[in-house]
Parts: structure tokens; sequence; C-alpha cells
């Protein structure tokens, strides 16, 4: 038989069998059950019904990874409407843009971040304001906690696995933010899957160090609800606090960038500190690969272990897993080449390397290749974008999501990012647009040409340098200084996008028609590095 895969299906699983079970650690101090939690989630999605809110309808949450998070994403979806969390790291304006690109009709926002939201209110189509501390928030904001409390019911609409169900926006690495469309079924099978390859049981206890809004929390905002597990919540990540929480919470699972890995090692190094509960701990990095020191102190001083994983915004995220121990045995020296990879496919999951043509690459770890995905949680489509979409799915070869990393394959099928096709610098885990920061940084009277790279980071893995050709022709009299150039791309741009280094120049290396050669200036800052991203 069939049965409709819908999201809604994860709450509901987890109130029926464990209604009376720990649900959510807030960071408040407060408490809930699963019964507790779904009444909540019943309550919101009463309100915004008696707001107007209906199926398909988009609903905005931008808050840090706290229990209104969750309440408010159910809520959302137990009535068809479209769940679209947002980066609370942005700007204004970029919050200006995606409310009005998605038709955003009622927000929630964190008293933390809701003045973002009140500086552009007047300029999107949002009619419903909600935030968790309405004395904290200047303008007309009605309160989570009042509007949940009630006797109010909903009725919960007819929905279709294929239905939107969420929108998760990119970074706008290639120009403005793209929203990533995903359904039910998307989101329903990349949450299965997840939940076998990350080993996600009804005793876990997961720590929240992974922005929820981070395409729904690496899906775990469904596979932790889904499997009655326990979610403990943060208002951000500090490595003394996750220690703590792991302690006190006996939290088994939670996930980190590799920058967040380096934060924790950093802090053990100066600290004595407890790394587990009563319990072991396992941990999931993604992206480029934490350098092998950092997987040994996690591994071998924490005594926790580690599975590296990877995948992008369009297609779930997660496709690829370094998980494989019939390759290695734990303890051994072996398991970092292993680790260090992105590794093999998930389940239902086809991941290949292919060439211009669309040929697979041999799998001799030295042909470069562009990763191209096929699976049941590849996004449905970009919001409005018909023609980033076709270009997604038919660049190299059709039918595959393109993911712009370029990359190897060993003798056992299993991947490793070399580089990138696209002008996109991950840094501390964060996506920051190169053509953004050129954009940005040609504003300043004393910039007369720019060009934006990764540079190699100890501390983020990759960080924004720009070259930079002044305006006056002499890079040793450049008009300006490092200083100003960083303090600008800041005070124009969300923090984490800033530039932080910068080096003045007479020219930029160009091609025969004027294309600024960008690899010529990467394989200069990466001579020393056994690839062109940043490990870390």
């Amino acid at each position: 038989m069939e049965k409709p895969l819908l999201v809604t299906d994860f709450l509901d699983r987890a109130r029926r069998y464990y209604g009376d079970r720990e649900a959510i650690v807030a960071t408040t101090g407060d408490r809930y059950t699963y019964d507790e939690f779904g009444a909540r989630a019943d309550g919101f999605a009463a309100a915004l019904a008696d707001r107007g809110i209906e199926k398909g309808d988009r609903v905005a949450v931008l808050d840090p990874n706290t229990h209104y998070h969750l309440e408010a994403a159910y809520g959302i979806m137990q009535l068809g409407a479209v769940h679209t969390p947002l980066n609370y790291r942005l700007v204004p304006d970029d919050f200006e843009y995606i409310l009005e690109d998605a038709g955003v009709d009622a927000i929630y926002a964190d008293y933390e971040h809701a003045e973002k939201i009140e500086a552009v209110r007047d300029e999107v189509p949002t009619e419903t304001f909600v935030t968790n501390d309405t004395d904290a928030v200047d303008g007309d904001w009605e309160s989570f906690d009042e509007l949940v409390d009630t006797d109010e019911t909903f009725e919960r609409p007819k929905m279709d696995e294929n239905d939107v169900i969420t929108i998760n926006y990119t970074s706008g690495t290639t120009g403005d933010p793209k929203g990533v469309c995903r359904t039910h079924r998307t989101e329903t099978l990349h949450a299965y899957i997840v939940s076998l390859h990350q080993e996600i049981r009804d005793d876990d206890v997961y720590l929240w160090t992974l922005p929820m809004f981070h395409v729904n929390g690496w899906g775990h905002i469904f596979a932790v609800t889904g499997m009655g597990a326990t979610h403990v919540c943060t208002r951000g990540v500090d490595a003394g606090g996750i220690f703590e929480a792991i302690r006190t919470e006996d939290v088994t699972y939670l996930c980190g960038a590799p920058t967040v890995l380096n934060m924790l090692v950093d802090y053990y190094e100066r600290h004595d500190v407890a790394t587990t509960g009563d319990r072991d701990v396992r941990i999931a990095t993604a992206g480029s690969a934490p350098p092998e020191a950092v997987i040994r102190a996690v591994e071998d001083d924490f005594g926790w272990y580690l599975k590296h994983v990877y995948g992008a915004t369009e297609t779930g995220p997660l496709i690829t897993t370094s998980d494989a121990r019939r390759f290695f045995e734990d303890g051994s020296d072996a398991r970092f080449a292993v680790k260090k990879r992105q590794g093999l496919g998930y389940l239902g999951t086809e991941v290949r390397v292919v060439d211009e043509d669309g040929t697979d690459v041999p799998e001799d770890d030295a042909t470069l290749g562009e990763v191209v995905v096929r699976g049941n949680q590849v996004m449905d489509r970009y919001w409005n974008k018909p023609e980033a979409t076709e270009e997604a799915f038919t660049d190299r070869i059709e039918g595959y999501y393109h993911t712009g990393d370029l990359a190897t394959v060993d003798e056992n099928g299993m991947i490793a990012i070399r580089d990138r096709k696209k002008d996109i610098i991950i840094s501390g885990g964060e996506n920051i647009s190169s053509i953004e920061l050129e954009d940005t940084l040609y504003e300043h009277d004393a910039v007369a040409d720019v060009a934006v790279i990764p540079a190699p980071s100890s501390e983020w893995g990759e960080t924004p340098k720009a070259f930079v050709v002044p305006t006056s022709g002499d890079p040793d009299e450049p008009g300006t200084d490092v200083d100003e150039l960083v303090s600008f791309t800041r005070a124009h741009l969300a923090t984490y996008k800033a530039v932080s280094k910068v080096e003045f120049v007479e020219s930029l290396p160009t091609t025969a028609t004027g294309k600024v050669q960008k690899y010529e200036l990467r394989q200069r800052e990466w001579d020393e590095e056994d690839r062109m991203i940043g490990e870390g």
C-alpha cells in the first residue's frame, strides 16, 4: 500500500508513543514533554489560522536554537503552511529581500533579532509579527507564549507529499539568495536516511550546536523528533557551555562544523574538563574535512566517535558519509584517511563525479570532476527561479543536481572534495559570496579593482581575502588601509561575511579577454596546502 510521506508524522509519532517523556530542554531552564511540545505547536497553529494563515502561505522563523523554533516550525507545518527559516546572522537588507521574495505573510522572531525585522517592517508584505519577549522589542509585536496558551483549535488541511513545506534560502553566493523548495517527501526521506546513517535512537540526547535554520538543522528537527529523542536547545555556540551540557544532560549526539571542533579542542587544551556524561558521545561534522590532529583529539582525547558527512542546502543537505567502518579499525591511524574524505553516498543516493562531458572520472584519486547527485532528498526546485533550477539540473549531465564542488574518487568509490567551481568561500561553516564582497568593496572610493578568494585560516578553515588594486595605482600608497576596508565590509554586510585579509597589488592576473584569473591567486595562497579548500 502507499501512505503519503508528511513531515507532520514526526511529531505525531512522538506524541503518540513518547507523550509523557522529555522532548525539549529549553534555554530558559524549562523542560517540555512531547505532549507539552505538541500542545504548544497546536496553539501556534491555531493562532496563525486565526490570523488568516492557510495552506501554502509562507511563515518565517528567525531564531537561535531555542524551543520556540521547534514549536513554531511544527505549528506552521501542521497548517500546511511553508516553514521559512532565516539565518539570524544576516542584516536587515537581506531579510527585506527574502521576506519580499518569498511573500512571507507572518514571522516569529526571537527578541534578540526582531529589531532587524522591525527595521524593514514597512517594506515587506508580512502582516503578522510574533516574538518571545514583547518587552524587549520595539514596535507592535504579539507574544508567542500568550498565543500558544489557548483553547482555540485548528483544522489540519489535506496535504500531499509533493507539497512544498519548507523554503531554505541559500547564502546568495552567486547573486541574490535562492529559495530552496523542499517538499514533505524530500524532507521525510532525508530524515529517514539521516536517522539510519547517524544512528539516531529514542534514548539519544541531541545538543543543538548546529543552526536550526541551516536546511532545517541538517534535518534533525524531523529525525530527532520522530524518533522520540530529546532536544537540548542553545542560544549559540560556546565551548564551555557545550562541555557542560554534555555532562549535565548526558548528551549522546551533536553536530558541528570543523570550526566548532577547533573551538572545542582549544578549550579542552586550556581547561581541565570532562568530555562526556555517563554515555558515549558521537559527533557529525560536515563540509571540508577537519585536520587529522583535530580528528585525533576528538576521538582519542575526548573519547567521541566522529562522522564526517557532506551535502548542500539543495541536497537535503546530507548525501555522503565517511562512516564506512569496513575500511578501517577503530583506534587505528588508518581511520584518518577515510574520515578526512567526504565518503560514500547515503542509502538511495546516487553520487557521481563527472568531467565536462558528463562522463564519470576514473577512480584514481587524482582526476578532478564535479560532484553531481540524484536522490529522493534533493530539492524540488528554486522558488520562482525556473532558469536557475534548469541550470542546476542540466549543466554537465541531465537529471542530477550539480553541486559546484570538484572532487576525486578513490578505488573504494569514496569522494574527496579538492576545489570549488563556484566563487564560494566557506568560513566557519558559513557560505560567503566572493562576488558580494567584491561588489561591496567596489563602492569604496580607494578601490579601483578587486578580487576576493578564500585564504587558509587555522581558526575558520578558510577566510575571505581581498586583492585590491587601489585607485591611486600605487599599492605602497593606496589611500586607505587594511583596517579601513575590513571595517567598510563589516558596516555593509553581515559580520561573518567581512574580509579579514587585504593585499594591495598593482594589477590582477587576467585572461586574454580580461577575466580575472582567481585560480592563479588561489594557487599562490594555497601553495603549501594539499587542496584548494579549507580544513577547519
